[in-house]
């Protein structure tokens, strides 16, 4: 049978989702707590992967558990054992049964992140938030987020050498907003790029405090290089916040 496991992780201790050599990431401290649990080598595959100290409030992953098919008090069971063992960082929301074919990342609909700016000085979220004392108008990078919506190719933003087929996105929302004293920015789209949303973000600050014009953007997003796009932001200001999938994979 295959699960889902929607899940939220803090970001500060791991590099990254991915399981990597002689690093300790999200996915090889879940895969370790499951195939202690269920007494078998276990691997999990994420809806995608973040980087070094980035957090999702939200993320997903398929495992299969070999042919058996657990009952709801059974996966009520392996979620509440599942995070007894997993350490503070990591919590499972909940297991939920998933067609066969059913795929955590290609399965996925759409995307959202939010990145958090701090103009002020907090001792309390200086590893929850990107603080930047300098000055930002808000209003010229909502002008300059509009501004993405009207391109699919985002090659500036994305990671050097990275392997990827397209650079094609489709962005469906990008906004400021102001939330308490942080500025929050939220983008979704079907997919991203890997480093995609810091350069995104590092390339609007840019903007708002006044080193670029809102039409840079343009330049930027056309240019198609990503050293022309500005310096991506601090991992620890960004978060995965939603995942979305289609009604009919999942099983009641």
């Amino acid at each position: 049978m295959r699960y889902f496991i929607q899940l939220s992780y803090n970001g500060t201790p791991y590099h990254g989702w991915q399981r990597q050599p002689n690093a300790v990431t999200v996915q090889q401290t879940i895969e370790e707590a499951l195939s202690t649990l269920l007494r078998t080598p276990t691997t999990i595959m994420g809806a995608g992967r973040t980087d070094t100290g980035v957090h999702a409030q939200m993320m997903y992953a398929h495992v299969d558990m070999g042919d058996t098919d657990f009952d709801k008090a059974d996966i009520t069971k392996l979620t509440y054992k599942l995070n007894s063992f997993l350490p503070p960082s990591i919590a499972i929301i909940k297991i939920i049964p998933v067609t066969a074919a059913a795929h955590a990342r290609f399965d996925a609909t759409h995307r959202s992140y939010i990145y958090r700016v701090s103009p002020s000085k907090n001792p309390f979220t200086q590893e929850r938030a990107f603080y930047y004392k300098i000055p930002l108008d808000v209003e010229r990078m909502q002008e300059a987020s509009d501004i993405l919506l009207t391109y699919s190719d985002f090659e500036c933003f994305s990671r050097s050498n990275t392997d990827v087929n397209t650079y094609l996105c489709d962005i469906k929302e990008a906004s400021w907003s102001q939330v308490d004293d942080e500025y929050h920015f939220k983008i979704t789209a079907d997919r991203f790029l890997r480093n995609m949303v810091r350069a995104v973000v590092g390339t609007l600050i840019e903007i708002g405090q006044g080193k670029k014009t809102v039409s840079w953007m343009h330049e930027v997003i056309k240019g198609k290089n990503r050293s022309l796009a500005g310096a991506s932001a601090p991992a620890h200001g960004l978060y995965l916040t939603d995942i979305g999938y289609p009604k009919h994979i999942f099983i009641d």
